[in-house]
């Protein structure tokens, strides 16, 4: 066979099968994640139905009402197909997040907000998630057409996603969500400055990337996310050519009119701008928004050309010393001491959601992410101490959700935001132990952010009200009485910093976020711009000492601390000139119908509220999968729940070379602890050639068993250790013609494993994390019917390269077989690579791999496949294998299956949305392939397995 043509078989093979697992189990979350105590309520609307935690009823009734009375009003500019969905609001959370998802087409909210303002907006996060994830509801519904539709047919909604992911971009799904977002109420991401600043900076430092790269991004230079890409495009279609124009794009997208590429050819119909134009006049269109603004920003000639470091959170140990957080792409997050032009490393941040900390004398604390041991969905957000001079922290509180802590004057005391699985926001005070002090009254349900100490008796906070209007609020910390320092508005507010009278924030004011203070002993106001031109967008995070401010801001090439004297600083009177509201950045069609600004007209009507029984759909069968890998031909009927809690499948296997054909079915129940797992499968047709004749049989085989993960993350180490049992039971049964000459047989056996992960954080560009372990044990015994062991154990450890991004990867293997073995157990054993494998009495392995990076091309063609980065392998296998009574005149067999060789994978992008990494190894053998082929030359196609 020709080998160009093999290989592009090859890629046939795997390329269909792998974009549908990305498109159907990318959005997938936590299996069997909360604890059985936690009861399900629900509110049943036609177009959701809302399921959540006993004791949320105000959330979940306020989510329905939302999405109720939305959902007729904004139809139009989606389309008019409506399918309930399901969206469960889980509260046992700390990252805020959300999603919709198809395989199974069901929603999921976390409900616990973030402290930054400026990131998603300040409204209530139940309600920003209605308006934001609801509109995704809309799309999957109407984009249901077309090939699309016949997709669906066939392999239910997970050909729907594949569908849709190839036909639609990621940036229009997220793009019009923002846009529905920031239309229907008086905020959104649409209307706040820090949701451009990438863009921004880019187009200052006159970085004008192609669309691919918008698109894909890169591993060496900044590139925003899809989210602002998209609303640009999406708000720009809307402003220039009316609010259906999205509607009638995506449905012959989704229908996959015109062939190929057909959004862009959808997106030619309807604007009369082929795509390429369409999209640089969008992003041109919000670039002269801010040129104005952006006039005083200067990027400096020495600025690095690719992205340098996230410099943040800057605080001051003297006029002239400087600690901060620094996060590069090829390092993990570390606290840093600059003096001078001199950075020194203290130590690197355990594993948290934010970069946030809080210094004083000597001392850090921060909020370090933890998840529970058993339960996904269950995680803390707990308090850390670190000591500068020893680079030694400790952990301070234990299943806590506290945020954005800050240390008191005396460093005695520590205060720090905390939101309840209820949703309560309250501001907690510590001892320095982490001990609970007290816990102040919030009788206006504020929602607390970015908390600083006022002397010994007063805190200050960003606040955000029930409506999500933001102010600076004065807290007494006897009584928890609260005064508003200043009018109530939808500008974000944040990053709060107190130095004697003065406070020191940012808020939003018109298209910037800017610097402001507040002289709490006049009440005066005022903002604070350096004299000079600046290198960044933005005033972030302000640090001040006796005779110098601090601020980050934005750039090309990541957030940088800027800093001033303070003598040198403008100071501007903040009186009515201010503007009151937030910018629509040249979007009139923001306010173009009647659903504008909409939220505010919601009515929080009664309604009913049920029970929720957990096994309300456990069956819930969504997807058709196929699998096409010559000789094998399978596919399976995928199904899960709405509360993830149980996935089962139907499969159908047919092997080309046998001609067997086998039926199964598998499940496993999360919701408990262990896991519980079950299934069956019958195969027909088995065949062996024995003494000149075929013989032929059925088998029926019946397994069940628990399985125990646990998650012992923690720190700066991510941890997992799972283990399990199955007893399997297997019926032989000799088809007519040949049961005369073989006895039917059963046997039972059991199969236990014990799997071990642990490894550091790893950084943007590291192909595996510096130090990791994963080590499995794998042990069958026959308990029944036969005698029979096999033990595997297998290990893959992880060392730095010699070089940053560099890996050594040493693998090590072990299997033993029973002396008298009458079942053939299955074999997963690691074989040398280029060998043709084969399961024999004893086998032993190492391996050593060294992976490197060595060009970052940042290129691709025709919208297709996008090459992020292109690594290198050399590799030396080494595997011993013995065997007794082999050979027909009775005698052992020993053999050495030694390889080397090398490998160039490729990490890239497929239609600009799915990830898939392959790679083209050569395998040259020392020793003879015994039970292959001939030859010491091996070219194989490779999909690498990633462990972590």
């Amino acid at each position: 066979m020709n080998k160009p043509f093999a290989v592009y078989k090859t890629l046939q093979k795997l390329l269909l099968p792998a974009l549908l697992l990305a498109a159907t189990i990318t959005r997938a979350q936590e299996f069997g994640g909360n604890p059985p105590s936690l009861k399900w309520k629900q509110v049943n609307t036609p177009a959701a139905k809302i399921i959540f935690p006993a004791g949320m009823d105000s959330a979940g009734v306020g989510v329905a009402n939302i999405i109720q009375q939305m959902n007729g009003l904004i139809k139009p500019t989606i389309g008019f197909k409506q399918k309930q969905v399901s969206i469960v609001l889980q509260n046992q959370t700390t990252v805020a997040n959300g999603y919709v998802g198809l395989a199974p087409f069901r929603s999921e909210f976390f409900l616990t907000p973030e402290q930054n303002s400026f990131d998603i907006g300040s409204l209530p996060w139940p309600r920003q998630l209605a308006i934001h994830e609801f509109r995704h509801v809309q799309q999957y519904n109407n984009f249901n057409v077309g090939l699309s539709h016949t997709l669906h047919i066939l392999f239910g909604e997970g050909g729907q996603a594949l569908g849709n992911d190839l036909s639609v971009p990621n940036w229009f799904f997220e793009g019009d969500a923002v846009f529905n977002e920031t239309h229907v109420s008086e905020q959104g991401r649409g209307r706040i400055p820090y949701f451009f600043n990438g863009y921004r900076a880019l187009w200052a430092a006159g970085k004008n990337y192609s669309y691919m790269k918008l698109r894909n991004g890169s591993y060496r230079d900044f590139v925003p996310d899809h989210y602002p890409l998209g609303y640009m495009l999406v708000a720009y279609g809307r402003e220039q050519y009316g609010d259906n124009v999205w509607k009638n794009v995506t449905h012959d997208a989704a229908a996959f009119k015109g062939g190929f590429y057909p959004f862009q050819k959808a997106v030619k119909k309807y604007t009369g701008e082929d795509f390429k134009t369409f999209t640089n006049n969008g992003l041109s269109y919000f670039k002269e928004q801010f040129a104005g603004s952006d006039i005083n920003v200067e990027t400096p000639s020495d600025a690095p050309k690719h992205f340098d470091a996230d410099r943040e959170y800057p605080a001051y140990i003297n006029d002239s010393t400087l600690i901060y957080m620094k996060s590069t792409y090829d390092h993990i997050p570390a606290f840093i001491i600059k003096t001078g032009n001199k950075e020194r490393r203290i130590s690197t941040r355990s594993y948290s959601i934010d970069n946030y900390f809080n210094y004083h004398d000597g001392k850090v604390v921060y909020a370090s992410y933890r998840p529970d041991p058993r339960w996904g969905y269950r995680n803390y957000s707990e308090l850390m101490l670190l000591d500068i001079k020893t680079g030694k922290e400790h952990r301070i509180t234990n299943k806590t959700k506290y945020f954005s802590p800050a240390f008191s004057a005396d460093g005695k005391r520590i205060v720090a935001a905390q939101v309840a699985t209820s949703g309560v926001s309250e501001l907690h005070l510590l001892n320095i132990n982490g001990e609970l002090i007290n816990a102040l009254p919030n009788p206006l349900k504020l929602f607390y952010t970015y908390p600083q100490f006022y002397g010994d008796d007063k805190l200050i906070a960003a606040v955000r009200d029930a409506e999500g209007k933001m102010t600076l609020a004065l807290i007494d910390i006897a009584t928890g009485a609260t005064k508003y320092l200043m009018t109530l508005s939808f500008r974000p507010i944040g990053f709060v910093t107190v130095k004697n009278d003065d406070v020191y924030f940012t808020r939003t004011e018109d298209i910037n976020d800017r610097l402001f203070v507040l002289k709490l002993n006049t009440n005066q106001f005022y903002e604070l711009l350096p004299s000079e031109k600046v290198s960044s967008i933005g005033y972030y995070q302000p640090a001040i000492a006796d005779n110098k401010l601090a601020w980050v801001g934005f750039t090309a090439s990541g957030y940088q601390i800027n800093q001033v004297n303070k003598k040198d600083l403008k100071w501007i009177a903040a009186g009515s000139e201010y503007v009151h509201y937030l910018p629509d950045m040249g979007i009139k069609a923001l306010e173009r119908d009647s659903s504008a600004n909409m939220l505010s007209n919601v009515i929080d009507k009664p309604l009913p509220v049920t029970n929720y029984s957990k096994g309300h759909g456990l069956f819930n069968f969504h997807s058709i999968i196929p699998n096409i890998s010559d000789p094998n031909y399978s596919f399976a009927i995928t199904g899960e729940n709405v509360l993830n809690t149980f996935q089962s499948e139907l499969s159908f296997d047919y092997n080309r070379n046998e001609g067997y054909k086998q039926f199964g079915f598998d499940a496993i129940y999360g919701a408990l602890f262990p896991y519980i797992s079950g299934g069956v499968d019958y195969t027909l047709d088995r065949r062996q050639f024995y003494k000149g004749n075929y013989v032929y049989w059925n088998e029926t085989s019946i397994h069940g068993g628990l399985q125990v993960p646990l998650n012992f993350s923690a720190g700066k180490h991510l941890t997992g250790l799972t283990f399990g049992s199955d007893v399997y039971f297997n019926q032989t049964n000799f088809q007519q013609g040949n049961a005369q000459r073989f006895n039917n047989r059963s046997y039972a056996y059991l199969n236990n494993t014990i799997s071990f992960s642990n490894q550091t954080q790893a950084a943007r560009q590291n192909i595996y994390p510096r130090l990791a372990q994963s080590i499995s044990l794998n042990y069958k015994s026959a308990i029944t019917g036969a005698g029979a062991t096999q033990l595997l154990a297998s290990g893959t450890f992880y060392f730095p390269g010699l070089v940053t991004n560099h890996s050594l990867v040493v693998n090590v293997a072990h299997q033993q077989k029973g002396k008298n073995n009458v079942i053939g157990f299955s074999n997963n054993f690691p074989f040398s690579k280029g060998y043709t494998a084969e399961s024999l009495d004893e086998m032993n392995k190492i391996g050593l791999n060294y992976h490197f990076p060595f060009a970052y091309p940042d290129a691709g063609f025709g919208n297709i496949v996008y090459l992020l980065r292109l690594r290198g392998l050399l590799f030396f296998d080494y595997t011993r294998a013995t065997a007794d009574n082999f050979f027909t005149n009775g005698s052992n067999f020993k053999q050495n299956f030694r390889s080397a060789g090398a490998g160039v994978f490729f990490d890239t992008k497929f239609f600009n949305q799915n990830s898939i990494s392959f790679g083209i190894r050569y395998s040259r053998l020392l020793d003879d392939d015994f039970f292959g082929g001939t030859g010491r030359n091996r070219i194989e196609l490779v999909l690498p397995v990633t462990f972590f």
